[in-house]
């Protein structure tokens, strides 16, 4: 590949994962949907968690795809679905009037598929044209940095909720009545679709054969040389490497493999717990600030006020989220290097580490028990949600780049697509467990008829989180010793 083809491919991918996160800007529009088209709790949470869900279903078979066709379909078939999902709620909320009693059917059904396509659309953006494309090259060309190639591959990815919150709060955003909700989806119909159409476009130069190490100059002449399978490590002969920082392709091995290895399933509950109530956080955090304010305030016009301080924990999610990828996954390679494995093959060496990546891993869930007490005993005003946002961005970004170096060192770089597609239909379960333990809590604690407001809106849910999250601390403990010198 060319370097001007490589620019113009890198560039696409950043330009499309910039716009890759519109399904995680919900928070900005639920005090909307929930002031303007009052919809309830439940109905606020099947939406946005249609959403999330929207991007996992087909996470294994996209993946399997990118594996062997390349990325460009999915970003012309992002396009689309971005186009068409923003277009669709933007007009139905421009026509709900203002003097509604009640919510109405339609409109939450409609509000309902269209952010699923939305999230059908981030899966095809980001899962296959950005996530698994890139971070499989990485992980291919560079399979002894695979923290970093983690970590790289998924910050622009991270940092698109922030950039679409600057958008609307600068140009969408009147100080009195907040913000201009349709307008500012129409400009994301727009903008997602024809950044993904270029990109598709752009991904087309590339071809399969881009993200598989090529032959080196150099190559052997003789013909028993020349049959070494072309999947083989990059410069096998290149002095000073050792032989256990590179992770061969290996062999594709059947899934029911995977299904019959126990310690994939504590590792699928640790990502279920732990990325399920981060989403549940992500997506409702709109909400919890509206419940730290009076019924009054809600009433009379605190939107506007609640925009504002929405668009802040967006922000701190968005930013914590990035910059927890960003240094975690250099700093797994430093202290973690991988080991040496085929696809189901034993590892050939051991590899010596400071800190094994389970026990980053395992970091995590003490983190989060630590907040939701802290949010449980001390939060009572939307100013101090700060560290529930922060904390709970972090946590979203170290499990995301430390479990798929994980993955494919365990069960092997062949089949990585496939295997951590799998592996994200954790969260596609945990998300609307804890998602709708949420809502019902909510609407049970509900003594008006508008937004529920105080503590008791979420309090009982955040109890049962810690104690599934410390669930998730044991499970990830003893992965830990059972891996004690692979990973």
């Amino acid at each position: 590949m060319s370097l001007s083809t490589l620019g113009i491919l890198l560039y696409s991918y950043k330009l499309s994962s910039i716009f890759a996160g519109g399904i995680f800007i919900f928070p900005l529009l639920s005090p909307v949907l929930a002031l303007h088209l009052k919809f309830t709790q439940p109905q606020l949470t099947t939406i946005v968690l249609l959403g999330m869900m929207g991007q996992y279903p087909f996470s294994a078979p996209i993946g399997k795809i990118v594996d062997e066709y390349g990325p460009w379909a999915c970003s012309l078939i992002a396009s689309f679905l971005y186009s068409g999902s923003f277009a669709i709620l933007a007009a139905e909320i421009a026509k709900t009037p203002d003097n509604i009693t009640g919510p109405s059917e339609s409109s939450f059904r409609i509000l309902a598929g269209a952010f699923f396509v939305m999230g059908l659309a981030t899966d095809a953006s980001y899962v296959s044209s950005y996530y698994f494309s890139t971070l499989f090259a990485a992980t291919r060309t560079f399979p002894q940095y695979l923290g970093a190639a983690s970590g790289a591959s998924m910050t622009l990815f991270g940092l698109s909720p922030l950039f679409l919150s600057l958008l609307a709060s600068t140009f969408f955003t009147d100080p009195p009545t907040g913000l201009d909700v349709p307008r500012f989806l129409k400009f994301l119909a727009l903008a997602s679709g024809i950044v993904h159409l270029i990109g598709a476009f752009n991904m087309r130069l590339c071809k399969p054969q881009c993200i598989t190490p090529s032959t080196p100059a150099s190559a052997p002449t003789s013909d028993e040389e020349r049959s070494i399978d072309e999947r083989e490590p990059l410069l096998p002969n290149k002095p000073h490497r050792s032989e256990s920082q590179i992770i061969p392709i290996g062999e594709s091995r059947p899934v029911i493999e995977l299904f019959k290895d126990s310690h994939f399933w504590l590792l699928a509950l640790v990502a279920l717990i732990i990325l399920g109530s981060c989403e549940m956080i992500m997506s409702n955090i709109g909400t919890i600030i509206l419940s730290l304010y009076s019924e009054r305030t809600v009433s009379i016009g605190g939107s506007s006020s609640a925009a504002a301080a929405t668009a802040t924990q967006v922000r701190l999610i968005s930013i914590s989220n990035t910059l927890s990828r960003v240094v975690v996954g250099p700093l797994a390679d430093l202290i973690s290097p991988v080991t040496s494995r085929a696809s189901g093959d034993s590892p050939s060496s051991p590899q010596r580490y400071r800190v094994s990546r389970v026990a980053l891993l395992s970091f995590v869930p003490v983190l989060l028990v630590g907040t939701f007490l802290y949010l449980e005993l001390a939060i009572r005003t939307p100013g101090d949600l700060w560290i529930l946002s922060v904390n709970t961005g972090a946590a979203y970004g170290i499990t995301f780049t430390i479990i798929p170096s994980i993955v494919s060192t365990i069960w092997g770089n062949r089949d990585f697509g496939r295997n951590f597609g799998i592996m994200t239909y954790a969260p596609f379960f945990g998300t609307p467990l804890f998602s709708y333990l949420y809502a019902f809590v909510s609407d049970h604690n509900n003594v008006g008829a508008g937004v529920c407001t105080g503590i008791a809106c979420w309090s009982s849910t955040f109890w049962v989180i810690t104690g599934t999250t410390l669930l998730s601390c044991v499970a990830s403990t003893l992965l830990w010793r059972r891996w004690a010198g692979l990973v």
